[in-house]
């Protein structure tokens, strides 16, 4: 009997501790797909350059740890379709909100909850926001808003 107890808690013991988690990768490990992001600390410099080539600015607000905003880069931004949208029509800018100059601009921009996606004018005026995911239809329809309002 005490063969049959031990035997089950050993059973038990290896079926819990053998169990594999899955373990969420940094944002920086997921694909990007063909969006390209600017990759300067400044927004200013972001919009300046936006400025020159006649666009306006997208932005993605993320948290390291934000699984929607990791479930965007694996399946939004590596579209190619979207991102030739994207690329074409504006410069696009991502910010981690927790670290560098990102709670800055959080801050000015009242950002509540990852992702948050703006849209901007040259002068860093929202046009267009949305808090949360927006996948392919969605992020055009959003884009399309704001490049009517820039006109």
């Amino acid at each position: 009997m005490r063969s049959r107890k031990f035997a089950l808690i050993a059973l038990i013991f290896l079926a819990f501790s053998c169990k594999t988690k899955k373990v969420i990768a940094p944002l920086e490990d997921y694909p990007k797909g063909q969006v390209f992001f600017e990759k300067s600390d400044l927004l200013s410099t972001v919009l300046d350059k936006a400025a020159e080539e006649d666009k306006l600015v997208f932005i993605d607000f993320y948290a390291d740890w934000c699984l929607p905003c990791k479930m965007m880069d694996e399946d939004v931004f590596s579209d190619q379709t979207t991102a030739d949208y994207l690329n074409d029509n504006f410069v696009n800018y991502k910010i981690d909100a927790e670290k560098g100059n990102g709670p800055d601009l959080a801050q000015l921009y009242n950002i509540q909850a990852y992702p948050t996606l703006l849209f901007l004018d040259t002068k860093g005026r929202v046009l267009v926001s949305k808090m949360g995911v927006a996948y392919h239809t969605e992020l055009r329809k959003l884009g399309d808003q704001a490049l009517e309002l820039k006109n």
